[in-house]
């Protein structure tokens, strides 16, 4: 039964045979990828070879072959996320929704226009696709999911659905085996008791994350999760990192983002370490006992890493000194390890003169925030993605031990991070999603209890319609960080695959809050409302871990590789 004040959707709106029509609708949309795909590597290959140069030239048709491929890949794993609940006997009418919903919506995206930004609208003409080409979306599984997939039927239908499961629940089953499914039920229990209640004042006073929550988060072992149970880890697959990063950063991002510094960090000595520094720091790590912060980024360099300018000088006694500055470094003060990225090989202005260290400091307070001689910095304030504080650094001779030279060799340090680069874009992925969803989550609220007109706004179809679409977009870009976070598992190269999901990700998430301000109206713009910090925690994710400009550059280099 509808609810008091909801419009009655007397008759399902769901299609019959969806799933044969979703996986018949899979075919033509690879086939006008591939049409896309050899377009535009024709537009960016000179003689034999594609050039960077004409990459770059045509960056409206090498991106947007990006966010095609993406749409493309998110359509795949969404029909193998409802084939998978098929077969278990769990897809029901939600999830049928969600499913007929997201391709209806996204095959007319692909068809007639993809969103790459507010204000950037990729056409099929800027990537080279004639209406020949795309007589290959003339389908008749295409047209009618087109037709009669994102209907408002459709979208009121979710939307009652949704108003009948309880306020810690997903929208629709995410497909997670039972062992991932306690652990998120655990993550929702705590997220709600321990982060919730407090996330939004933390926001407003801009603090520090308390220690104790830290401490408590320790304890759930939210640090240690995939690494190796011989250092001291859970030995969890990558798809638990998603589903604690997306609980936690649905009560708060900031808590949600402590988990990133220990991966990376990790990851970095996993990869690149001695046996020596792994036995040494990733117990700690693992622990919580030992904070660490990433410190790559410099004044003027944004992306290009290859031009940073900090050095690092090796003394008689094999030690080094650290000079130069770096920028928008999270959580610097507390932490008790810095993975930096430094010069070491004079004569270098590239990537292949860059080492990473694993240098060693005190931790700070909010009062003193540095304790060593050598290092010193200022806090940025921003407008969201706070509890842990950005800083900048200064090194002026800061001392590093010779033995936490990562690896024990010098230029190494470009390639060892860039073997982190896919787990913490798959875990910004699950932070954007745990966003998204924390936007939906006040949205729904509001929309049930604000009256206008005589009926709750959830009555009115538009603004239903959006909490609907935040719903299936939020579940498409769930089921792509899982596949992300799977093919990373299998010990796959999974760059492209990462990169898809943080890109995707990070628009819905966005989207998702901007839609939930919109749902408060002018109580939106109030700081006391929580969907303002969310809109503002949302806005970081298409900037971090790879600009969406980035992210789409460098998926567009994979496809036309």
């Amino acid at each position: 039964m509808p609810h008091d004040g909801a419009t009655p959707v007397n008759d399902t709106p769901l299609i019959d045979g969806l799933l044969d029509l979703t996986a018949a609708a899979v075919p033509p949309v690879e086939t006008l990828l591939a049409t896309a795909q050899g377009k535009v590597r024709a537009m960016v290959t000179e003689g034999d070879r594609v050039s960077g140069a004409r990459i770059e030239a045509e960056q409206t048709a090498t991106h947007g072959l990006a966010w095609l491929a993406t749409y493309v890949e998110a359509l795949r794993q969404m029909q193998r996320w409802a084939e998978r609940l098929d077969a278990a006997g769990r897809f029901g009418e939600v999830e049928a929704l969600i499913l007929q919903i997201g391709f209806g919506e996204y095959l007319w995206q692909i068809y007639g226009g993809l969103p790459m930004s507010q204000g950037e609208i990729l056409r099929p003409q800027d990537i080279g696709l004639s209406q020949d080409d795309q007589r290959a979306m003339m389908h008749p599984a295409v047209m009618r999911l087109t037709q009669e997939g994102n209907s408002q039927a459709a979208r009121m239908r979710l939307v009652e659905c949704m108003r009948e499961r309880s306020a810690e629940a997903t929208v629709g089953d995410p497909g997670l085996d039972e062992e991932f499914e306690m652990i998120r039920e655990q993550f929702v229990r705590f997220s709600r008791e321990r982060v919730l209640p407090d996330a939004h004042e933390w926001h407003l006073k801009d603090e520090l994350i308390p220690q104790k929550i830290i401490s408590e988060m320790a304890d759930l072992g939210v640090f240690g999760l995939t690494i190796p149970e011989e250092f001291g880890g859970l030995g969890l697959p990558k798809v638990s990192m998603c589903v604690v990063s997306e609980e936690l950063s649905r009560g708060y991002i900031g808590v949600g983002s402590l988990g990133t510094r220990s991966e990376i960090a990790a990851e970095l000595i996993l990869c690149g370490g001695t046996e020596a520094q792994k036995a040494k720091w990733l117990p700690g790590l693992a622990s919580g006992d030992i904070l660490p912060t990433a410190v790559f980024t410099e004044p003027n360099t944004g992306s290009d890493l290859g031009a940073l300018k900090t050095k690092a000088v090796k003394n008689a006694d094999g030690d080094w000194a650290l000079n130069g500055n770096k920028t928008w470094i999270t959580h610097a003060a507390r932490t008790h390890v810095m993975t930096v990225l430094a010069r070491t090989m004079p004569g270098t202005d590239d990537y292949k003169g860059l080492s990473m260290f694993l240098a060693e400091k005190t931790p700070g307070t909010d009062d003193a925030p540095w304790q060593d001689e050598g290092i010193s910095g200022g806090e940025i304030e921003v407008l969201g993605y706070r509890g842990m504080k950005e800083y900048t650094l200064n090194f002026d001779d800061f001392e590093v031990k010779g033995e936490n030279l990562l690896g024990g060799a010098e230029g190494q340090g470009f390639k060892q991070l860039m073997q982190t680069f896919e787990s913490a874009r798959i875990q910004t992925a699950a932070r954007a999603v745990g966003v998204a969803q924390s936007a939906l989550d006040v949205a729904m609220a509001y929309a049930e209890d604000r009256k206008q007109f005589g009926k709750p706004l959830i009555a009115f179809p538009r603004v239903a319609s959006k909490l609907a679409m935040m719903a299936v977009e939020i579940m498409v870009a769930r089921q792509l960080t899982y596949f992300a976070a799977h093919e990373k598992d299998e010990d796959r190269r999974c760059d492209l695959e990462a990169g898809m999901a943080k890109l995707l990700g990070a628009r819905v998430a966005w989207a998702a809050a901007d839609n939930g301000l919109q749902i408060h109206g002018g109580n939106g713009f109030a700081l006391e409302y929580p969907i303002s910090r969310i809109l503002c925690d949302a806005r970081i994710l298409n900037i971090f871990e790879g600009a969406a400009e980035i992210q789409a550059q460098v998926i567009a280099r994979r496809l036309l590789s």
